[in-house]
């Protein structure tokens, strides 16, 4: 954890500020490896603290070395007051997306006259970029979910329901050593393909559908996205056109990224292979999302990111179509970006599957 201190305490530096307040759980556990649920640092130019209650004394003490742990006996304002004041704080980081209105006013008021300076696209900035460790578990959660899609292709068959789909993959997830699922799985047959946020249904599969599976999982804080999409019996010519054209953009944005491209510009190396084939209308969302302590961070692969990829970045490709009244294909790939090439973290297949 020192190597990402040493970052914060630089921005510090750079920004002539004398500390920063963390309060975003996936924030704390990337600067102090404490995963309780009460807790805020503050992270001075030559000190560290940590603040929970009693239930995660000992925890913090045995995952944080790096920080002075304090016990919680009185409002957690207050005790980030007396350490401002110790420690003579008169400019302070802080995360501008975490906090709601009335908690800003509250900290505001209680802390005046310390100049609040709002900092989230540092942190943001900084875990978009991967070190070995996160990497190490990355892998880990991808290899999960891959071992998940070659489970879970026995049970599609017509009669199962959405919803048990992806309870199945859920069981096996956490059996296989998961600590949670990363986001509600999207399981869309049919023409609920069209969805593309459809959240696992009732709905029975039927035979000649198409079924798109977006799913993941929680390894030690990190997580797994990967999305396929297979047929049930036989598949009908527009139901392969559209998997085909899907499956040709995906593999074109994976091969197009590289270090220092525009993210833009990936978004629009595949967009435009789904736009020529006459399906541009039917593809609304970007091409993918940085992974890491959250399923969706930065950077984002959008129409409109001109900010560049970088070693050290993961990031899906998930192209789609979604046709209303017809159905839908989503292939999505989780990729990490080295300095001379990129490497595919998911292995699953992703040719056509008819089941």
């Amino acid at each position: 954890m020192k190597h990402r201190i040493d970052k914060v305490r630089a921005y510090l530096e750079e920004k002539d500020m004398d500390a920063f307040l963390i309060m975003k759980p996936q924030n704390i556990r990337y600067l102090s490896g404490f995963t309780g649920s009460n807790c805020q640092l503050i992270i001075t130019r030559s000190k560290n603290f940590l603040i929970t209650d009693f239930r995660y004394i000992e925890q913090a003490k045995e995952h944080s070395h790096n920080y002075q742990v304090l016990k919680q006996e009185k409002k957690m304002i207050d005790v980030v007051k007396d350490i401002c004041l110790q420690e003579r704080i008169k400019q302070i980081a802080f995360e501008e997306d975490q906090m709601v209105y009335k908690m800003y006013e509250t900290y505001y008021q209680a802390l005046k006259p310390i100049y609040f300076i709002p900092s989230s696209e540092f942190l943001t900035q900084i875990r978009a970029i991967k070190d070995y460790e996160e990497i190490t578990l990355l892998k880990k959660a991808v290899s999960f979910a891959d071992q998940a899609f070659e489970h879970i292709l026995p049970f599609i068959k017509p009669g199962i329901k959405e919803k048990d789909i992806a309870l199945e993959l859920e069981f096996f997830l956490r059996k296989k050593g998961a600590d949670a699922k990363s986001f509600d799985y999207i399981v869309a047959s049919g023409k609920r393909g069209a969805l593309p946020h459809g959240i696992a249904s009732d709905k029975k599969i039927a035979l000649g559908e198409l079924v798109t599976m977006d799913f993941g999982c929680i390894y030690e804080g990190y997580c797994s996205d990967i999305t396929r999409t297979v047929c049930v019996g036989k598949i009908e010519n527009k139901q392969r056109e559209i998997y085909d054209i899907v499956l040709e953009a995906q593999t074109v944005g994976v091969n197009s990224l590289s270090a220092n491209m525009k993210c833009q510009a990936a978004d629009s190396i595949a967009r435009e292979i789904i736009v020529k084939a006459g399906y541009g209308e039917y593809f609304g969302h970007c091409l993918g999302h940085g992974v890491g302590l959250e399923v969706h961070e930065e950077p984002r692969l959008t129409k409109d990111n001109e900010s560049l990829l970088q070693p050290g970045m993961v990031v899906t490709v998930e192209p789609g179509v979604y046709i209303p009244g017809f159905g839908g294909v989503r292939i999505e790939d989780m990729v990490l970006i080295h300095k001379n090439h990129k490497e595919i973290l998911t292995k699953s297949y992703k040719e056509l599957l008819i089941i």
